[in-house]
């Protein structure tokens, strides 16, 4: 059987509530989801009510964009409850850096002559980790864009002209706070890492040394060569070879939930894995 550790619903920036994405998995069916939001837990409780009926396992989690000397890396928390703790209560500041940054890219948006307001942002998100994904669903929405990858490709991709930085972790204090908050932590989609002079094994030594589980080895978009690849250096570094979809709904529409682009398979192995080096 497989699973899929790797799902957006719209308490963040995918479109399906919680229990729709709950839904959808069972019929396929997977043995076990992760629903890990950016910077939020706030559909973790949807997700859970939807599982009891269906017989599929969830586990909690959350996506962090951290930062690694200056290199940008996603990280998945995995077995992270919506409760008080130590990775959680420093996500209310996490949302709380996106807010400011959501402001200045509307403010440059309007000097570029793309005229939306918050509200209007606000219309197209129903979580609390509102970001750039709902900005493009708002020119989309006011006809300036065709879709969300023509808003970022042209306006809000990284080093865009409407692209503002924003607070984040570093990963070894993400790594700390998630191991400490009782869950682990893969690095999401490796090879959108750009490790400068460093290579991409340099930077899964470096975090596995304080603490990092996984790398996520079997990714929708990657082909199955570079996911065996990817697997292979987990194993050889000890690590744990991840995987998910990145489903986001119609966030992401070419993506479907287990299955990726068609191919992708997430062995049930892994969570076993993964529980195993919960500390």
């Amino acid at each position: 059987m497989a699973v899929d550790l790797h799902l957006h619903s719209n308490a963040s920036d995918g479109t399906d509530p919680p229990e729709i994405v709950v839904e959808k998995a069972a019929a396929i069916p997977l043995t076990a989801i992760a629903l890990t939001d950016h910077d939020t837990l706030s559909g973790i409780p949807a997700a859970r009510d939807a599982t009891r009926s269906r017989g599929i396992d969830l586990i909690p989690g959350v996506e962090l964009s951290v930062d690694h000397h200056g290199v940008k890396i996603h990280m998945l928390a995995y077995f992270i409850e919506p409760v008080a703790g130590p990775l959680q209560d420093r996500l209310e500041e996490l949302r709380a850096g996106r807010a400011v940054r959501n402001d200045l890219i509307i403010e440059r948006l309007n000097e570029l002559g793309y005229p939306i307001t918050m509200a209007d942002v606000l219309e197209r998100s129903s979580g609390d980790a509102v970001g750039r994904p709902h900005i493009a669903d708002a020119l989309v929405a006011a006809g300036l864009m065709k879709d969300r990858a023509q808003a970022f490709h042209e306006l809000l991709r990284d080093g865009g002209p409407a692209y503002f930085e924003r607070d984040r972790l570093t990963a070894t204090d993400a790594i700390e706070l998630a191991t400490a908050s009782g869950g682990v932590t893969s690095i999401a989609h490796p090879l959108t890492i750009d490790a400068g002079e460093s290579t991409l094994r340099d930077v899964f030594e470096e975090l596995r040394a304080v603490g990092l589980a996984g790398i996520e080895a079997y990714y929708s978009e990657y082909a199955p060569n570079i996911r065996t690849q990817l697997a292979d250096t987990a194993a050889e570094l000890g690590l744990v070879a991840t995987g998910g979809s990145d489903y986001h709904g119609a966030g992401k529409p070419h993506l479907s939930i287990g299955t990726g682009r068609g191919d992708l398979v997430v062995p049930d192995s892994v969570l076993e894995e993964l529980r195993a080096r919960r500390g």
